[in-house]
């Protein structure tokens, strides 16, 4: 007997890829499982199948930096409560560090992230979890269907936040929706997802240092939060620099005033999106 949930929930992080650097992603998750019944008639309680699930992949990987331990290109150290990531990528040899307390990092068991690798992963790990009956757990992570519409990959982190935001390295795949006096504009639409492909937004305040490695310039970023303190340095091409946080809020009133400097005569409305169905909306 197979018991299924489809878009069980979704899961905002980032991982490690080895030409587009540091990819933020939202995947939603799918679970089939795979038994016989139960004195109730049941493979697994659909109640016991979303709590599992759900808080396991809140806990593992939602809000963290998804990193490939048997990669090439990756290099860990342990430094007490924290991981010091350092890690290799593209055609020119430009690299990405980072430091985090380790609740910040998901070690995956894998050479190459994918959604086939990664739920591969998760299913040893979750398995044990259900009970007898279940003879078999199957998981896929499928994207949001944009149907054409324009979205980018941000990661981000917030300081300020008392949850798992605070992450330096955590991010979202995300649509943006923006009219330009009340009609719908796809060439406003896909200049920021241009713009915005597989970025890291960085706050100012938070900028330490600009150092050249190999005739590159980098960004460093440092910052002390709840869960403690945080530090990257990635390629000045990857990034965006803002002057505020980057919550979806401030995101989208820098987008709309950005594009109200550009289009002065316009009245400016943006939907951002933080992965699926959650945002803000700001005009200008």
């Amino acid at each position: 007997m197979l018991l299924f949930v489809d878009n069980l929930t979704n899961v905002d992080f980032s991982f490690l890829d080895p030409q587009r650097g540091l990819l933020g992603e939202t995947w939603l998750a799918n679970v089939q499982l795979h038994g016989e019944l139960d004195e109730q008639g049941m493979v697994c309680d659909f109640g016991t199948v979303k709590k599992v699930m759900r808080h396991w992949l809140d806990t593992e990987l939602d809000h963290r930096l998804a990193v490939p331990v048997h990669s090439p290109n990756i290099r860990i150290e342990e430094e007490g409560e924290f991981l010091h990531i350092n890690w290799q990528f593209g055609s020119e040899g430009e690299f990405l560090s980072t430091r985090s307390p380790r609740d910040a990092i998901a070690l995956v068991d894998a050479e190459v992230l994918t959604p086939e690798s990664i739920a591969a992963w998760c299913i040893t790990q979750l398995k044990q979890q259900f009970p007898m009956s279940v003879a078999r757990l199957e998981l896929t992570f499928t994207l949001e269907a944009m149907d054409g519409a324009a979205y980018y990959h941000y990661s981000h982190g917030l300081k300020k936040h008392l949850g798992n935001c605070q992450r330096i390295a955590h991010g979202h795949r995300s649509r943006i929706d923006i009219w330009a006096n009340g009609q719908k504009s796809p060439a406003l639409e896909q200049h920021w997802a241009d713009a915005w492909k597989d970025i890291y937004l960085g706050t100012r305040e938070d900028l330490t240092g600009q150092p050249e490695h190999g005739g590159v310039s980098y960004y460093q970023f440092n910052y002390e939060a709840e869960q403690g303190p945080f530090a990257i340095t990635l390629p000045q091409r990857c990034c965006y620099l803002i002057d505020t946080e980057t919550t979806v809020e401030f995101i989208a009133h820098h987008i709309a005033q950005t594009t109200k400097q550009d289009h002065p005569d316009a009245v400016i409305r943006v939907k951002a999106y933080e992965g699926i169905n959650k945002g803000a909306i700001a005009e200008a």
